[in-house]
């Protein structure tokens, strides 16, 4: 099969992507906006900086950013920052693909685990989170916002 315009590619983020990263989240957490209180922290990122400062990548289709992942680096793990999906996207699998790069990315330098928080009212966050292999640790209230901690231990 040849390479198409439209093919499917998850690669290093760049500053000229922040844009597209920045639209995307708009997409993805605006739907969350009437069910938790308070601001959500990836509507309000500055997406040049956060390229910048974290490991990132984008899900790339034929051009357009349809999803992307924020790494960090902790003491004995990796933290999977954020993780998002376009909207118009959902359902194919791709959120998954990305977890899946996140998992081989904390591997790849030498970590066993990968940690993540999400907020409490985003439940189908955590079931889906749950359904790959994730293991709730902890519940803790961040100002307003009740956070759901979870880990997966990679082998």
């Amino acid at each position: 099969m040849s390479d198409s315009p439209t093919e499917l590619m998850i690669r290093k983020a760049t500053v000229a992507d922040a844009a597209g990263v920045s639209a995307l989240m708009r997409g993805a957490y605006t739907p969350y906006l009437s069910r938790v209180e308070g601001p959500l922290p990836p509507l309000e990122a500055n997406y040049a900086e956060e390229i910048e400062r974290r490991q990132t990548w984008v899900m790339d289709e034929g051009g357009a950013i349809i999803g992307a992942l924020f790494l960090d680096v902790a003491e004995d793990h990796m933290v999977l920052v954020n993780v998002a999906v376009s909207p118009d996207h959902q359902g194919r699998g791709l959120g998954r693909r990305l977890i899946e790069k996140a998992e081989d990315e904390t591997r790849a330098q030498g970590f066993g685990e990968l940690r993540l928080f999400t907020h409490a009212k985003m439940t189908e966050n955590v079931a889906l989170y749950t359904r790959l292999g994730w293991r709730e640790y902890e519940r803790q209230e961040q100002g307003a916002a009740p956070r759901v901690f979870m880990t997966k231990v990679l082998t």
